[in-house]
C-alpha cells in the first residue's frame, strides 16, 4: 500500500488522505509554506477525527502490580482508530477550507488584507485537492 498514490489504500478515505499527503509532498519540495500549512493542519483534523473514544476506566483490580492504574501486557492499552468514510474525510477538508473562507472575510473586515490573502491560497490549495484539480498558481 502506498500511501502517496490515490486507490492503494485499504481504508475508506484513502484516495483523499492519499492526495493531501502527494500534495503534501509536492508543497515540500517547492517551499510553498502557505500549502504545506493548509495540508498539514487538513491532515491532522483527519488524524484527529480518527482518534479513539476515551473510553471508561479500567476495572478495579486489573492494573499492573507496579504502578496504579497500569493495564498489564504488551499493547493491552491500545484501541484501534476510528474508520472515516470518504464521504466523511472530504467534509473535514471542506470544513476546514470553511473556517478558513470565514477567518480570511474576518481579517479582510478587519483590514489584514495580506492575512486574508494567505487564508485565502490555502481554501484554494485544499479545495485543489477535493477535485483532484492541480494547485492554482502552478
Amino acid at each position: 500500500m502506498d500511501p502517496l498514490r490515490p486507490g492503494t489504500g485499504a481504508r475508506a478515505g484513502a484516495d483523499t488522505r492519499a492526495r493531501l499527503r502527494l500534495a503534501l509532498a509536492e508543497a515540500l519540495r517547492a517551499r510553498d509554506m502557505i500549502a504545506v500549512s493548509a495540508l498539514r493542519s487538513a491532515l491532522g483534523a483527519i488524524g484527529n477525527a480518527e482518534a479513539a473514544e476515551p473510553g471508561a476506566a479500567a476495572p478495579a483490580g486489573s492494573a499492573g502490580p507496579h504502578v496504579a492504574g497500569s493495564v498489564a501486557g504488551l499493547g493491552a492499552a491500545e484501541v484501534p482508530r476510528r474508520s472515516l468514510s470518504a464521504a466523511q474525510v472530504e467534509q473535514i477538508v471542506r470544513v476546514e477550507a470553511g473556517e478558513r473562507e470565514r477567518a480570511a472575510a474576518g481579517y479582510e473586515r478587519a483590514g489584514h488584507a495580506d492575512r486574508a490573502d494567505r487564508l485565502r491560497r490555502e481554501v484554494q490549495v485544499l479545495r485543489s485537492v477535493l477535485t483532484g484539480e492541480d494547485q492554482p498558481g502552478r
